[in-house]
């Protein structure tokens, strides 16, 4: 049917000729910017090619982990230590099995005690999960044979009678090499009568070869801020990580560089004596 003035028939809109079936200009506008909000949400969920790293908790080598002692000693009497040592750990998403999101580095870039890098820095490109895991106990091993190793060397050598003497160390749902350090003087101090520590709390890290050398690891600024948190005033650093440890150690905590296991026990004694205020600390002019 025609109507007058030629226009048709349409019953479904009463819309001004030239804008039929047509969205105005604000309708459009809304429309396009729910679009790319919804676009700008779904980038941010998207899987994140960064490694979100934080602080993570600390275990006392001198204490329990889930109803277990961390070291378990067997053919010698054990001596109880009034304080603690802390092996300190750093959070990461972004790792095979612990994905991260783009929000997740957005959120880290924003957090002054989170660190961001890219995944092919941490672990290497198309390491699967069980890989991943394989490689973490592998090293968590390796760090723990070395560690019982160097603590039974040590104490031989200073008169104590190792012959049936064992130790067995664990952490639950920790892994990696960073702990050897604290794990070889948590055993000793286990067998020594003296209290290394003075009852106070020091933190530390580092690996332990089988010739008693103290190594690098990965995140010490973030774990000196853990050990901060969890009460330590003390913390016991790698000499190869000094570089990293200068100008960014927290208030309240006091670091010392140590290069072998025998200069980390001399200086656990003194800080437990407390003579620890003319140990060496890590330097920016040496970078160590």
């Amino acid at each position: 049917m025609t109507l007058p003035h030629g226009k048709s028939d349409h019953c479904a809109t009463g819309a001004p000729e030239g804008q039929i079936g047509t969205l105005g200009g604000p309708t459009r506008k809304m429309l396009v910017g729910g679009l790319l909000v919804i676009l700008a949400l779904l980038v941010l969920f998207l899987p994140s090619p960064y490694t979100i790293e934080t602080p993570g908790p600390t275990q006392d080598v001198l204490g329990s982990s889930k109803g277990s002692p961390v070291i378990k000693v067997k053919g010698g009497q054990v001596h109880h230590d009034q304080g603690r040592l802390l092996m300190t750990t750093v959070n990461a998403r972004g790792i095979p099995g612990y994905p991260a999101s783009n929000l997740d580095a957005l959120v880290g870039w924003a957090d002054p005690h989170a660190t961001v890098l890219p995944q092919e820095a941490v672990v290497p490109p198309g390491q699967s999960v069980e890989e991943y895991k394989r490689q973490e106990q592998g090293d968590m091993h390796g760090s723990q044979k070395a560690a019982s190793a160097q603590a039974l060397a040590f104490l031989k050598a200073r008169g104590y009678d190792v012959s049936g003497l064992q130790f067995s160390m664990r952490v639950a749902d920790i892994g990696g090499p960073s702990a050897g350090l604290m794990y070889t003087l948590g055993a000793i101090d286990k067998i020594t009568p003296e209290q290394e520590t003075g009852g106070l709390t020091i933190a530390g890290t580092g690996t332990m070869d089988q010739k008693g050398r103290v190594g690098a690891i990965g995140g010490i600024q973030l774990k000196m801020l853990g050990a901060k948190r969890d009460g330590a005033t003390w913390f016991l650093a790698p000499a190869a990580n000094c570089s990293q440890v200068a100008g960014h150690v927290p208030q309240g905590l006091r670091d010392v560089r140590v290069s072998t296991l025998d200069e980390a026990y001399k200086a656990l004694v003194a800080i437990g004596h407390g003579q620890g205020e003319g140990l060496p600390r890590c330097t920016a002019a040496k970078g160590r």
